[in-house]
């Protein structure tokens, strides 16, 4: 080979190339453009109606843009059907677990679906559900059925069914609404190790000041891209300010 040396480039999780979407003659999503490398942690900041969610629901192909394009591990994201990859809890996800008649369990154990073998489960299956359950402290609650648990406890559920799906990305809209603070802190203890173990996460959150603490990478949006990189970059502009249209405190946590 000559002494060239050939270097390994890690695929994109997601890229979105100048992405338009409007809902009839209403823009949603107006030319953005970024990308997400692996192992980062995204944090998706903007005011209420500022196209987060459905920024979101682009990359993960839930809707197509009505112009431009957007890519999910390398593939139209439209297209993607490695479903076992990605791990989605949609706003008021918690809210509607309530209405969950299974146990923590059962709950868990659909994250293997994907995986199993014509119906059956196999030990590989078990062991990544066991597994999954003490990771985020619910080996006590397997027995009790979701609708019976806190809004903390019912997040822990979807982070447990996502790592039982070992999947790679994970992405999280609002999902501490209605939580306790105490369940929040350690929601989002758990997202850091998560992410230092090497799963990607995107997270639309309301409170700046967890973003700025536990992102890798901030994403301001109201309906055009405002700002994309790192937290400490982010407080010093006043991208806050100008996506939200007035002044914004970024409030900092002692986590």
């Amino acid at each position: 080979m000559n002494g060239t040396t050939v270097e390994t480039v890690s695929e994109a999780v997601v890229t979105v190339e100048n992405a338009s979407f409007a809902f009839a003659d209403r823009p949603v999503v107006d030319d953005v453009s970024l990308e997400i490398e692996p192992g980062a942690f995204l944090g998706l900041v903007g005011p209420n109606g500022s196209g987060k969610t459905t920024l979101v629901e682009l990359m993960l192909g839930l809707r197509r843009p009505d112009s431009g394009a957007v890519r999910l591990f390398g593939e139209p994201a439209h297209a993607f059907d490695d479903g076992e990859r990605v791990a989605y809890v949609a706003q008021h996800a918690t809210k509607a677990a309530g209405r969950m008649p299974v146990t923590v369990r059962e709950a868990v154990t659909m994250g293997r679906y994907p995986h199993r073998l014509v119906g059956r489960f196999s030990e590989t299956d078990r062991r990544a559900i066991d597994n999954a359950l003490e990771r985020v402290d619910l080996t006590e609650l397997t027995d009790r059925r979701v609708s019976r648990l806190s809004g903390g406890q019912r997040q822990r559920v979807f982070i447990a069914r996502a790592l039982a799906a070992e999947a790679d990305l994970l992405v999280l809209d609002e999902p501490t609404v209605g939580v306790d603070a105490e369940s929040r802190e350690a929601f989002y203890d758990l997202l850091h190790d998560l992410n230092a173990n090497g799963i990607t996460i995107i997270l639309i959150e309301h409170d700046i000041g967890v973003v700025t603490n536990h992102a890798t990478e901030i994403v301001c949006i109201n309906r055009e891209l405002y700002f994309d990189g790192d937290p400490e970059t982010f407080v010093e502009t006043n991208a806050l300010a100008d996506a939200y249209g007035a002044e914004q405190a970024v409030l900092e946590h002692d986590h």
